[in-house]
Formats: C-alpha cells, sequence, structure tokens
C-alpha cells in the first residue's frame, strides 16, 4: 500500500507530513497525488473532509522555488473561512519550507494592508476568493506571469456563487503552461465546461464519501409551516444539543430562526453572507470554542465549517437538491462518531424528500411526534460565554499571555477556560459560563502581559 515515505516529496515536506502525523495517505491522496507530483492537470470530485487540501498542498508546495520571489501557485475557494483553513493548512505542510510566504487575499478584509504586503514582495503561495483576486489583478497590485500550480477548490460552489467571470477572467493571466487542478463536491455540467476549457488531458478521480458517514442516523419530520420554529426549539431541547447546526434557504430566515431560537433560551447564533466580515468571525470562534450551541446558517456561509464533534444538523427548509443535502449532513458524523442530522419538511416540500428518498436509496425515516417546545428562556445555554479582548498579534499577545492573567489575578483554574483565538488586533477567549462575569471584573480591573487592554463580553 502506497504511504507517504514512499512519493517523491522533498525533505522539507516530508517533515511537514511527518509533523501532522500523516502516514497512510486517504483515497483522494492516493490516487491524485502521484499524477499531481508527475505535473498532471487533474479534477477530483471528493467530499469535504476526504484529505483533497493535502493532496493539492503537497503538490503545489513541491513545485515552488523559494529562491524565486514572485507568485508561483494561486489557490481559489469559495469563502474567506475556507480560504484561510486551506492556508493554514498550506503552512502546516510547510513547516520544513524556510522563508515561505502565504498570502490570504478575501474580500469581506480592508484592502490597504493586502496592497501593502503585495508591495513589500510577491508571496510564493496566493490563497483567495474570485472577487478579491480579480480587484487585485486589475489594480495591477498582484502577478500571476509565474504562477506554475493553478488550484479550483470547491469549484460548484463557486460557480454557485456567480463566480464564473471572474474566475475565468483570473485564468487568463496566468501561463498557459501551467498545472491546473481542479476540486469539486458535484461534475455538473458548469464544472465540466470549465475543465475542458481549463485542464489539459486531465487525470479523472471520483472518491465517494468516507465509510463513517454511514453512522449518521438520518430522520424526518413533517411539520405544519406555522409551528416550524416551536418544533425546532422542541427538538434542540429534547436532544439537549451542545454543539448543532440549523440550515436555512433563505438568509432572511437565517436571523428569525437565530431571533426566536435565542427567546428559548438557546446560545444560538446567526451566520449569512449580509453580514460583516468581522461579525462573521466572531460568530464562528463562539461556535468552535462552545459558547454557542446553536448556529443558524445559510449553505454559502457555513461552507468551509469545520467543527469537531458536531452532534446535530436541522434542516430547518428542505434542501432543493439531494447534492445540498449530503452535503449539509455530512457535517455530522465524522471520524467515526455518531451523528443525527433531522429535517424538518413542510406538506410542500414532500416533492424534495422523494428526490432526496432517490438519491440514498433506501426509505426515510419519518417521526411522527412533533416535540413541544420549552417555555420561553429555558432551554439549556452553552456551557462557555466567550470574552473579547481589544488587543492581539500586533500587540505580541499570545494565548499563554491571557491564560496566565486568568489563572493568576483573575484567579480561575485551568479547567474553567476554553479555547483561546488570537487575530491581529483581538483576542478572543471562552470562559466557563457561571465564570465569566468574575473573570471580565477581574481582566478590566487587572493586566494583561503588565498591560492593561479593554475586555467585554460577547
Amino acid at each position: 500500500m502506497l504511504d507517504f515515505t514512499s512519493l517523491p516529496l522533498a525533505p522539507g515536506l516530508q517533515q511537514g507530513v511527518q509533523a501532522l502525523g500523516y502516514t497512510q495517505p486517504t483515497p483522494i491522496q492516493a490516487r491524485s497525488l502521484p499524477a499531481i507530483l508527475d505535473g498532471r492537470d487533474v479534477i477530483a470530485q471528493a467530499p469535504t473532509g476526504s484529505g483533497k487540501t493535502a493532496a493539492f498542498g503537497l503538490g503545489l508546495l513541491h513545485k515552488l522555488d523559494v529562491a524565486t520571489v514572485r507568485t508561483q501557485a494561486l489557490v481559489l475557494c469559495p469563502t474567506r473561512e475556507l480560504a484561510d483553513q486551506v492556508a493554514q493548512q498550506l503552512r502546516k505542510l510547510a513547516v520544513g519550507i524556510p522563508n515561505l510566504k502565504v498570502l490570504t487575499l478575501c474580500g469581506g478584509m480592508p484592502l490597504e494592508p493586502q496592497l501593502r504586503s503585495l508591495e513589500a514582495h510577491d508571496p510564493h503561495v496566493v490563497v483567495g476568493t474570485p472577487g478579491r483576486i480579480q480587484e487585485l489583478l486589475r489594480k495591477k497590485a498582484l502577478h500571476l506571469g509565474g504562477v506554475r500550480t493553478l488550484v479550483l477548490d470547491e469549484a460548484d460552489r463557486m460557480l454557485d456563487m456567480g463566480f464564473e467571470e471572474p474566475i475565468r477572467e483570473i485564468i487568463g493571466k496566468t501561463p498557459k503552461d501551467r498545472q491546473s487542478l481542479l476540486f469539486s463536491a458535484t461534475f455538473t455540467d458548469a464544472i465540466r465546461e470549465i475543465a475542458r476549457n481549463t485542464l489539459r488531458d486531465p487525470l479523472e478521480v471520483t472518491v465517494d464519501a468516507p465509510q463513517e458517514q454511514a453512522v449518521i442516523e438520518q430522520r424526518f419530520l413533517q411539520v405544519d409551516p406555522a409551528r416550524k420554529q416551536t418544533a425546532l426549539a422542541g427538538l434542540l431541547a429534547q436532544h439537549r444539543v451542545e454543539s448543532g447546526v440549523v440550515f436555512c434557504n433563505m438568509r432572511k430566515d437565517v436571523d428569525e430562526v437565530a431571533g426566536s431560537l435565542q427567546h428559548f433560551g438557546f446560545s444560538a447564533l446567526a451566520l449569512h453572507g449580509d453580514m460583516e466580515q468581522r461579525d462573521r468571525d466572531e460568530v464562528l470562534v463562539r461556535f468552535a470554542n462552545r459558547s454557542c450551541n446553536v448556529l443558524v446558517a445559510s449553505d454559502v456561509a457555513a461552507r468551509g465549517l469545520d467543527i469537531e464533534d458536531l452532534a446535530l444538523v436541522v434542516n430547518y427548509d428542505m434542501p432543493s437538491d439531494a447534492d445540498t443535502y449530503v452535503h449539509r449532513i455530512g457535517r455530522t458524523g465524522r471520524a467515526g462518531r455518531d451523528g443525527l442530522a433531522i429535517s424538518l419538511c413542510t406538506p410542500r416540500e414532500l416533492p424534495r424528500a422523494d428526490v432526496i428518498q432517490e438519491r440514498l436509496g433506501a426509505p426515510l425515516l419519518w417521526d411522527r411526534h412533533v416535540p413541544a417546545a420549552p417555555k420561553a428562556h429555558a432551554a439549556p445555554p452553552a456551557a462557555m460565554t466567550t470574552l473579547r479582548i481589544d488587543a492581539g498579534k500586533t500587540d505580541k499577545l499570545r494565548p499563554g499571555d491571557v491564560l496566565g492573567a486568568l489563572t493568576g489575578d483573575a484567579g480561575l483554574s485551568a479547567s474553567a477556560i476554553g479555547k483561546i483565538n488570537v487575530f491581529p488586533t483581538r483576542t478572543y477567549v471562552a470562559v466557563a459560563r457561571d465564570k465569566a462575569a468574575a473573570a471580565l471584573a477581574r481582566l478590566n480591573a487587572g493586566k494583561i502581559k503588565g498591560r492593561s487592554f479593554r475586555v467585554r463580553k460577547l
């Protein structure tokens, strides 16, 4: 069986592979990496969580010449959240490659810092969203004449989001002799058209969803449209969910449903594309650190969401197609853990359930009992609360500094402190809900690393 040590990777990349604990390649890596390392174009159909980022990441890093200061690899992603994840993974894989510059260029963030970084010197690798990449190309700030590897990650979602024209313009600015790698969860006609115009004699790879997705229990509940919000609250209370995602089809419903769940007492937050990027970042931080127990999201906003041990996914609205349904429920039941997916279905949505049943090839399991909603403010809130510190990496703040201040001056035990996320200008720390008020008062009255910073509860 193929293993990473048998691949012709540079020593620096083998170091990254070992640091991440990789031994046996996943199916997508085993079937695509030899061709990628050999310089072939690849079009791959692979589900989320299949290891595709390492597959194209090792390929593009293998071809880099760090001594040549120009952009040699470009990865296009549908959302900033996914772009951030990809960039983090590339940096981890490249831990043995000194002086490598990976730059994330996405919309929703200030343009000036990105322009200054590009002016300082070209990055070796750019990971970004099509709209911002197109904007920087038109400003002649980003130069793609040296690109050796182009990656279209989650190409189906980029097309769904209307990025076809920017993608075509961006591709036109790259050398024709580049290597092109296209990864998509589905192979639609539009994807195949992009592939025909972009890839040269590509190897086509299709990998089925991992077997552990079979542990997802899928249930369906027919509800009256007027009772959907109370039915949802009843389901979440019944299952005492600590970490669940509720999917809505329309952005306007996301805010309304989140507000309804807050009324019942859940620590629910909304996530959709109309939100400011900072607000979206904060929501994702709070969900990941367990100070939000229910995330109500649109499909596009939740793309790239990767939360371990997600207990429950609820389709508040039936998805319009079977592929979206499979993608939504695939966020639970990962790594062999049990998962539960419940879909609320109004009478008008029954034809969509029939489409899903045909895709699954088995009868759907329908529940007859609609659980009663909890009383107002009676539902269990999240176990943690998030404190925001108005300081970050630019202030030389590190997670250990925050932990030290909380366990020292603030007098908390380490067990009461959860995840600490440090961003350039702000830091988020999860604290046990019953300790949050005391922690906030102590931090505002005391100092962190000998300095006073503004701290507030989110």
